[in-house]
């Protein structure tokens, strides 16, 4: 990879995309859900370890499941978002690396060792969810990611197997722009970075 994206993509991807609240009414596909996989998955995780489970909530059945698991306050956008993402990772991640990262015996530095994957599915779920952010703005969709759920409830409605567990939520979909606040303010370089 010797060459930089288009100002454009930028624009797409960071400068201009923004975190939604309120929806357009279409939908999104199938097909593009799959397509947002297909994406996400080819991002790095450490060791290729993918502990990401991911649940597109769609359906009204699933909608209403997840509905008094929100706090107030994110109810209504999530409602009204055509998909919310239930990225979540799964703490048995560590049985798939012999298929993932076959060259060594990864599972090892896993198997028993609670901490570590505890650390480790946090962390790479959290990258994945991200990697998927970024998908899903190349595609054309706009997100809005949060926290502001209970946890319990939702591995509880969703996740009763006890081994996945959420980490954060993203509704996806058209945003409606003229909804939006004026963009909050960043951090400068210096406020943020060292070069050492």
């Amino acid at each position: 990879m010797s060459t930089t994206v288009s100002h454009a993509a930028l624009e797409q991807l960071f400068l201009n995309a923004r975190t939604h609240s309120s929806w357009q009414d279409r939908p999104v596909s199938k097909e593009t859900l799959h397509q947002l996989f297909e994406l996400m998955k080819m991002a790095p995780t450490s060791a290729n370890c993918s502990p990401a489970r991911l649940v597109f909530v769609q359906s009204p059945e699933a909608k209403a499941r997840l509905k008094p698991c929100l706090s107030e306050g994110n109810r209504d956008k999530t409602m009204a978002a055509p998909v919310t993402v239930i990225v979540a990772m799964d703490l048995h991640f560590y049985e798939q690396l012999p298929r993932l990262f076959p060259h060594t015996d990864a599972r090892s530095w896993f198997a028993g060792n609670d901490a570590a994957i505890q650390s480790t599915a946090m962390r790479n779920s959290s990258l994945q969810g991200a990697y998927l952010i970024m998908a899903a703005r190349a595609l054309g969709l706009d997100c809005g990611p949060m926290s502001g759920f209970d946890n319990a409830a939702v591995d509880a409605a969703f996740f009763p197997q006890g081994n996945i567990k959420s980490n954060f939520l993203i509704n996806l979909g058209y945003g409606d722009a003229s909804k939006l606040f004026p963009r909050a303010p960043r951090l400068g370089f210096d406020d943020a970075c060292q070069i050492l």
